[in-house]
């Protein structure tokens, strides 16, 4: 693909642009390819419907079965078509140190904007051991840093007790996606850490819940089919507009139980194909279509969700 260089000859973003909602982008397939196409199309829908800034490979991009250099090409072709309109966070964590290291450096000479850094799967680090991996990550980059915590695929949570030392020993690292379900652990976030650090919420039903407690916004996956929408739902959240924010997530309730009751991408990438948004919901293997009766479900919800918001 071609390269866009570094990001050094754009406007760099600072940490108060990584509040709000933050679309954690599908990467869409063509006849088992990145279809670049519709990956600038998406782009381009998200960013005119409001969206405040996206995220490229992260788990909702298929970056298990993106091989390395697609893994780069994402990065490098979403910040050419976002134009720095938005940030462009990177999604460059892994389970071992060194590979998170290199897919991060060459996703900042791909100009992205900041790291998504997931904690380490499968091998089970100590609080310890995860310290010492994201503290090699931020002395890698001045860019802004987003730590990841998903115990639900890692097997391991970033504790509080380490987000705050990192926070405390590494400026760079400006906030965490806390996608553990936990309300009472952003709380705690949001009271223990200083006043700048960011937590976002990592699950699209809690973006109201986290916003209640301190939390500054979302990386959802909805976004991919309702930009739009889950932006507004952000900012009313984070600007204390509690009521009409309840309503408006009393509105979107269903579509955000609805598109998790299989894997995650496969089910709003379908979403997106009805809509129109992407030619095809392709998924690679070891990922797989939804069941029939699931498929109906999911129609039938996507189907009213964006019937009320018209």
């Amino acid at each position: 693909m071609s390269s866009t260089g570094s990001s050094s000859s754009r406007r760099p973003f600072g940490p108060r642009a990584f509040v709000g909602a933050h679309t954690a982008l599908v990467t869409p397939f063509h006849n088992g390819a990145v279809a670049w196409d519709d990956l600038k199309k998406l782009v381009e829908f998200q960013i005119k419907d409001g969206i405040d800034g996206l995220v490229a490979v992260g788990t909702t991009g298929e970056s298990p079965t993106l091989d390395y250099d697609e893994h780069i090409d994402v990065i490098r072709k979403t910040v050419e078509f976002a134009a720095g309109r938005v940030p462009v966070m990177a999604g460059t964590g892994s389970n071992a140190t060194t590979e998170a290291l290199d897919l991060t450096k060459r996703a900042d000479e791909a100009g992205a904007d900041a790291f998504l850094l997931v904690a380490p799967y499968y091998n089970k680090p100590s609080q310890e051991g995860l310290y010492r991996h994201f503290a090699l990550l931020a002395e890698a980059t001045a860019k802004p840093i987003i730590l990841y915590s998903i115990p639900g695929r890692c097997g391991i949570e970033i504790t509080v007790e380490t987000t705050l030392r990192l926070r405390k020993k590494y400026p760079n690292i400006i906030g965490i996606k806390e996608a553990g379900g936990q309300v009472d652990k952003a709380a705690r976030l949001v009271r223990e850490s200083d006043p700048e650090f960011i937590v976002l919420s990592g699950d699209d039903s809690l973006t109201l819940p986290f916003a209640e407690v301190g939390g500054q916004g979302i990386i959802s996956v909805a976004s991919n089919l309702i930009p739009g929408p889950v932006a507004k739902l952000a900012k009313l959240a984070r600007t204390k507009q509690f009521a009409e924010a309840k309503v408006l997530h009393d509105q979107l309730a269903d579509i955000f139980k609805t598109l998790f009751v299989e894997p995650n991408p496969v089910p709003v990438k379908h979403c997106m194909m009805r809509a129109g948004i992407i030619r095809s919901d392709e998924v690679r293997l070891p990922l797989c279509e939804m069941s029939e009766a699931n498929r109906l479900l999911v129609e039938k919800v996507a189907d009213a969700t964006l019937a009320s918001l018209r």
